[in-house]
This record gives structure tokens, C-alpha cells and sequence, in this order.
């Protein structure tokens, strides 16, 4: 494990960033909308972060490669987030790997992983991300 682990014993922490210059942020809300507020907000905030979270797809490895994160631990990481975050030389460990995110329904694929899944730009994954949460009503423009 690792020393942020702890923040996820937390039940109201879904994920942390450890930055570079020490900072410590905690995401609190479910799916990526924190990570991505913080990569629109703060777009250096990542580079050469260490970000634990529970739950990593593909839209927020996008996120974090766009971000410049060093180094990622995941709860559950899917097989594209591995893929994503290795191409960029991203360091992964994860509690499990798995195929896929599953939506939060238990029904199928988590929607933004499936928005992602045939984006290799981090740059065009951050602009589909952002149409999805502004059409949820989730962030405004």
C-alpha cells in the first residue's frame, strides 16, 4: 500500500492527490467530476502527482496523463486505464484490475469509460468528459 491509502478508509473521500509541491486535495464526489474541476481549475495541479483513488477508468487516466500525473494507485483499475497510464509512463498499482468499470446501476460499462474508449488524445477524452458532465447537469460550462 501506500501512505494516502489512509484518506480511503474515509468513506467520504473517493480519492486523494499528493502534488508535487506537497499539497494534499481530496475528491469527494462519485465519477470524475472532481479530477476533471481540478485538471480545468488548476491544469499544473497534477504534474508529477501521486493520486490514490478508489475507482480509475479510462476517461480519468486520460485526465491524469493530461494532467502529467507520476504515479497512480487505484482500489479497482480497469485493463484501458492500465494501458492509458503505462503508454504515458504513468506508475500503476492497484488493489484489482479488472476488464471494465461497471456503472454505478450495475447494469453495463461505466458511461465515461465508454465515451473514452476510442480516444488516445487526453486533450479530446477532456473536452468529451466535459460535454458529458455539462449534459448531466453535473458541472456548468
Amino acid at each position: 500500500m501506500n501512505t494516502l491509502d489512509k484518506y480511503l478508509k474515509d468513506d467520504s473521500v473517493r480519492g486523494v492527490v499528493h502534488t508535487a509541491a506537497g499539497e494534499v486535495i481530496e475528491f469527494r464526489n462519485p465519477g470524475v467530476k472532481d479530477l476533471y474541476c481540478l485538471v480545468a481549475a488548476r491544469p499544473h495541479a497534477l504534474e508529477g502527482a501521486f493520486v490514490c483513488d478508489r475507482v480509475i477508468g479510462r476517461g480519468a487516466a486520460l485526465l491524469m496523463v493530461l494532467g502529467k500525473v507520476k504515479r497512480v494507485y487505484a482500489g479497482i483499475i480497469s485493463t484501458p486505464a492500465v494501458d492509458v497510464l503505462h503508454k504515458a509512463g504513468v506508475e500503476v498499482d492497484c488493489g484489482k484490475q479488472v476488464p471494465n468499470i461497471i456503472n454505478r446501476d450495475g447494469t453495463g460499462t461505466c458511461p465515461v469509460e465508454n465515451l473514452t474508449i476510442d480516444v488516445d488524445d487526453p486533450a479530446v477524452a477532456f473536452e468529451r468528459i466535459k460535454e458529458f458532465l455539462i449534459s448531466k447537469n453535473i458541472i456548468t460550462s
